[in-house]
């Protein structure tokens, strides 16, 4: 079975004194768990295929779909997955939408018409921008490859189930309010991925 490349986001010492200092609760919790690892995907492509496939779904789900997209599909490149039909990457596991969209976006790469080696030089929000242009992209998977693949400093996204439950978890808020949200993604700056690879991993306690 093919395997794609992953990595740890890159964090240590300076993120995690900054963010006690900012914020004694989850200081608290980041010396109760101990150092997180965040596997993260140094591919762009193969990062927003797996971003694409975990729309929507659980960890465990968009895991098992991967799995099964490599077993019988096999490398992830947008040279391979443009020959494949929409029917056999549906039958991986996902729904035809998402398959339709992985389709069209490996063919628009290996057609030039995408150019995802420009998103490096690019400002967070620029990268967002050109992102959530395409199709089936969206703010969610934007800032999914923002932390997981291109190793971004500072995204806490609003977006995401499992940051904001990790939040009322670890504060105690009975239902999350984006404001309460707002303030505690300002404290966290410019280190908000490390606070949110916290949350992930507070979210499931």
């Amino acid at each position: 079975m093919p395997i794609v490349e992953t990595k740890y986001f890159d964090y240590g010492r300076k993120e995690m004194e900054y963010l006690a200092a900012a914020d004694s609760v989850l200081g608290a919790a980041m010396v109760r768990l101990g150092r997180v690892e965040r596997e993260v995907i140094p591919d762009l492509f193969a990062a927003m295929i797996y971003a694409v496939v975990g729309q929507l779904v659980s960890v465990r789900s968009a895991k098992t779909v991967w799995t099964h997209m490599l077993q019988n599909i096999g490398d992830i490149t947008p040279e391979n997955l443009s020959c494949v039909s929409d029917d056999a990457i549906q039958h991986c596991g996902m729904t035809m939408r998402k398959a339709t969209v992985i389709t069209t976006l490996s063919k628009k790469v290996v057609q030039g018409s995408i150019c995802l080696s420009d998103l490096w030089n690019l400002s967070d929000q620029e990268v967002i921008r050109r992102l959530t242009a395409i199709k089936g992209i969206g703010l969610w998977t934007a800032q999914m490859l923002l932390i997981n693949c291109m190793e971004r400093p500072n995204v806490v996204s609003w977006g995401d189930v499992a940051i904001r439950r990790g939040m009322e978890k670890l504060y105690g808020f009975p239902k999350l309010t984006r404001d309460q949200f707002e303030i505690c993604k300002n404290r966290y700056s410019p280190y908000g991925s490390v606070a949110s690879i916290y949350l992930w991993k507070i979210s499931f306690f």
